[in-house]
């Protein structure tokens, strides 16, 4: 991935802070989004005392006009765009239908999945414009595919990245950019960290775990090894599909 270009939502920790390093690692220069900038900040230092590349942008990803800066300072940064993850997301409030209110799923619903639209949107332009093609990967969740009771928001958010993904996919594969979506399980992240919280130590070790293969959490490192490979040549004959890197969870009856 030497000389290519990788642009990183959600990039100021867990999943896509690795992400970042690990397409560093590779030779690809990296663009770091995130509402955080002090994180920001920070791991740019890092790959660049490492030797790589890196340029960062504060970036809300539910605001268009946010999105269409953050691609515009990819391309005057580093000339094109090659890669682009879209992985910020939000667990939002977990409550029950009856009781979740209107702002509580608005904010979900449009940071996770109008936000993806959006990041979809800027990032298929200026590749399409660049000519070079390129490869889009969307961060999902298990729940993509499974709901749970409070989780009517968040699940709803990711359920609809499938359909997105599949709709991108159609659009833009034939023009050169393969589109994937990435459904990762119990990941030790700082999210991961919220939600025990919330849900309590017993019913993730007695309830969650068992029903994952491998017994135990993935590492955002693991899930960056997913997504990057998905943007390699390696993966150049898959678009449209999902990958689930879960330990299993998901096949679980």
């Amino acid at each position: 991935m030497k000389d290519k270009v990788a642009l990183i939502t959600g990039a100021s920790s867990g999943i896509g802070r690795a992400v970042a390093e690990l397409f560093s690692d590779k030779g690809a220069r990296v663009v770091l989004a995130a509402r955080r900038k002090d994180e920001l900040m920070q791991l740019a230092s890092e790959i660049e005392a490492q030797g790589g590349r890196a340029s960062f942008i504060v970036t809300d990803v539910a605001v268009a006009s946010d999105v269409e800066r953050m691609v515009a300072h990819t391309i005057d940064t580093f000339g094109q765009l090659d890669f682009a993850v879209n992985n910020a997301g939000v667990e939002g409030r977990f409550a029950g239908i009856a009781e979740m209110d209107e702002e509580a799923w608005d904010q979900v619903l449009d940071t996770n999945l109008k936000g993806t639209f959006l990041c979809l949107k800027y990032e298929a332009k200026a590749m399409l414009k660049g000519g070079r093609g390129g490869a889009i990967v969307n961060v999902g969740s298990v729940n993509s595919f499974l709901g749970f009771a409070g989780g009517a928001a968040y699940c709803a958010s990711k359920h609809g990245q499938i359909g997105l993904t599949t709709s991108a996919s159609a659009e833009l594969a034939p023009q050169g950019i393969r589109v994937n979506l990435v459904c990762p399980g119990v990941i030790k992240t700082p999210m991961h960290e919220r939600i025990r919280e919330v849900i309590g130590d017993a019913i993730f070790d007695e309830v969650i775990l068992p029903r994952v293969h491998t017994r135990r959490a993935g590492t955002a490192q693991e899930i960056a090894k997913s997504i990057v490979f998905l943007c390699s040549d390696d993966a150049s004959y898959i678009t449209g599909t999902t990958l689930t890197p879960d330990g299993g969870l998901t096949l679980t009856v």
